[in-house]
């Protein structure tokens, strides 16, 4: 048999792929190579930030607000919650990267935001202990995805269309064959037109061109227990500050599991096959530290941790692109998931009609002929 397409790897990316080929009418063969259900990629971790002012590029706040649309959809089809909204606080110096990059997506897109100086940061948000030049920017559509939950979503719609979808068979190496492609797993070989590639961790393996421009990154997620005032971190935004290392983020306490927060970029380079995957004391400590400085009552009992994989790009870029019948995402560099509903479509589009009705040109695999290492 040949299939219109198969799709190497079912995480966030892969599993929205599958689905939007799936319902366009195409024979959809998919495989990942761990057990359904498994929180061993890069999507782990009960809930993921969605936010529109988006600090990173102006440019990916149409796809942003493409992936809101998409992701409510998904939900009035399945009938799951997979979004919540919030609001996103992002707050830090005025000329920081985070908080005027942030004002400049909003102002470019017209999108709703306020702007808070540091008298009504403190008012508002007194579990921080801000600097007396911070200043922050509420942007309204904002809050969280429960990955998990919306993973498993896009497989179960993507079968309802038909998608035949293996798991613990991950795929060994593929080759061209005509004007498709050839693919062989542990199981066996399949023959399909088109190849979609969201392998995350993994994609360098299947596209060795790429290798040297990707690195994986190993990131530990925390939640603590609030010493005081569990009202007051329940009803926070989804939130980000940028402090004088790195960018630090966070959720709303949720009774269940705690406060989650994490830093980000921490830059621990590894092997995704045989990445750490138990929270030490140093990375405990790494996080500990920041909130005894900026959110001291939140710097109660550990309740969970659990550790992710970025993988990075040389200016954290996507890279979304197409060659011949085979087409590839990847190289998220931490701040993926919100996009996958539109990364999925995307992928879909590009795979059968060979363009995508977004614009994603600064997305391509050519700039990283000259973006520095």
């Amino acid at each position: 048999m040949v299939h219109d397409a198969i799709v190497a790897g079912l995480g966030a990316h892969g599993s929205a792929a599958a689905y939007h080929l799936a319902k366009r009418g195409q024979s959809v063969l998919g495989f990942d190579r761990f057990a359904r259900g498994h929180t061993l990629a890069s999507f782990g971790g009960l809930s993921r930030i969605i936010r529109l002012s988006y600090y990173e590029h102006p440019s990916y706040v149409p796809l942003l607000k493409h992936a809101w649309d998409l992701w409510r959809e998904l939900e009035r089809d399945s009938g799951e919650t997979l979004l919540t909204q919030t609001g996103g606080l992002y707050l830090g110096p005025p000329d920081g990267e985070l908080v005027s990059g942030s004002l400049t997506s909003a102002r470019t897109h017209s999108l709703e935001h306020e702007v808070l100086d540091n008298a009504e940061l403190r008012r508002r948000y007194p579990v921080f202990d801000i600097d007396p030049d911070w200043i922050g920017v509420l942007d309204a559509q904002a809050g969280w995805l429960a990955p998990e939950r919306s993973v498993e979503t896009h497989l179960r719609q993507a079968e309802r269309h038909g998608a035949t979808l293996r798991f613990a068979d991950p795929i060994e190496r593929w080759e061209l064959a005509g004007d498709g492609v050839n693919v062989t797993t542990s199981a066996g070989s399949y023959r399909a037109r088109r190849l979609v590639i969201a392998a995350g961790s993994w994609l360098p393996r299947l596209l060795p061109q790429l290798a040297s421009h990707l690195w994986v990154e190993r990131n530990v997620l925390f939640w603590f227990e609030p010493r005081d005032q569990l009202e007051a971190f329940a009803r926070l935004p989804v939130y980000i500050v940028e402090d004088t290392d790195r960018l630090y983020y966070g959720f709303p306490y949720d009774p269940g599991n705690g406060l989650k927060m994490a830093g980000l970029h921490f830059g621990d380079r590894v092997d995704p096959d045989t990445v750490d995957r138990e929270a030490s004391a140093a990375d405990e400590e790494r996080v500990r530290a920041w909130l005894r400085r900026r959110m001291p009552l939140a710097n109660g009992e550990r309740r969970r941790a659990q550790v992710c994989m970025y993988t990075n790009s040389p200016d954290g870029h996507f890279i979304i692109d197409r060659e011949g019948p085979v087409t590839y995402a990847s190289a998220c560099s931490g701040h993926g998931f919100k996009f996958a509903s539109a990364v999925g479509e995307i992928l879909a589009e590009v795979a059968i009609n060979g363009r995508s009705s977004l614009d994603i040109g600064f997305l391509s695999a050519a700039r990283l002929a000259t973006v520095a290492r």
